[in-house]
């Protein structure tokens, strides 16, 4: 079986001493046509993988900024279907990672396997459920793995080293570290307690660690890519977004790409 991107990513930007970004979008906001220009504009704005938030009418750990997003993009009508038909099209032309995002209760509605085989048919890489419990995520570990797909599962900031381990054994591509408890959302610091956190992951898996929740400047990409091997940005990338798309669509895809390209600074240097 071919080797998956995700994999394939992290493997060589280790071997060049390289760490990446990976920016969430939503899918479907302000359109979906929009958001595959997105994803092209992220890519040569030079990250490394996207998480594409499928629309969900109740998220689970997005804040504000992302729950209305994804009612933008409901509200418009958006069917996951939709969604990865517009992949599809975009992925011949895209090199980066692509990772949904998406409850699981999608998935189950839809059917693990043909959720599975339809996601890996459009072009995406894995997946992150952030509602599946680790107890009941046997089937869909199983499911992704037979596809040859990452699924990557969160570790809160409060969960003891021990279950980090399990979730850790559990997840495949990378493991997400959440970075503070509650819900996502940009903040002004990171928690000072984050570096230790991941010196103590470490010791536990040779998992690449993304970090997420509160990540919103180049300054604070450069603070996390010193002790973790990507920085998620949502919340606030998703806020730009809606702010120029107010003027156009045009304005939207650009206006992510500069930030983006912005954020993507913090990765130059990973001096503390």
């Amino acid at each position: 079986m071919q080797a998956n991107r995700i994999d394939t990513i992290f493997t060589d930007l280790r071997a060049s001493g390289g760490k990446a970004l990976m920016p969430f979008l939503t899918a479907g906001d302000p359109d979906l046509a929009t958001t595959i220009r997105m994803l092209e504009a992220a890519q040569e704005a030079g990250a490394s993988i996207c998480e594409i938030g499928i629309p969900f009418s109740d998220p689970i750990a997005d804040g504000p900024v992302i729950q209305a997003s994804m009612s933008r993009a409901l509200d418009q009508g958006l069917k996951v279907e939709e969604v990865f038909a517009a992949v599809a099209e975009a992925r011949p032309r895209l090199s980066i990672g692509l990772v949904a995002m998406v409850s699981y209760s999608i998935v189950h509605r839809m059917g693990l396997k043909q959720f599975i085989g339809r996601a890996k048919e459009a072009g995406f890489d894995g997946f992150i459920f952030p509602d599946l419990p680790l107890a009941e995520s046997g089937p869909a570990r199983a499911a992704a793995a037979e596809a040859g797909l990452i699924l990557s599962m969160l570790i809160a900031p409060t969960t003891p080293i021990e279950r980090a381990e399990q979730i850790a054994a559990a997840s495949t591509g990378f493991v997400y570290v959440v970075s503070r408890p509650g819900i996502t959302g940009a903040r002004a610091s990171l928690p000072p307690e984050l570096p230790a956190r991941l010196e103590r992951l470490r010791g536990v898996t040779d998992l690449p660690m993304a970090v997420g929740f509160g990540i919103s400047s180049a300054e604070q990409v450069r603070e996390v890519v010193s002790v973790a091997d990507a920085a998620i940005v949502g919340s606030a990338l998703v806020a730009q977004i809606h702010e120029y798309a107010q003027e156009s669509a045009d304005a939207a895809v650009t206006g992510a790409g500069s930030t983006i390209a912005q954020l993507t600074q913090g990765l130059t240097s990973n001096a503390p």
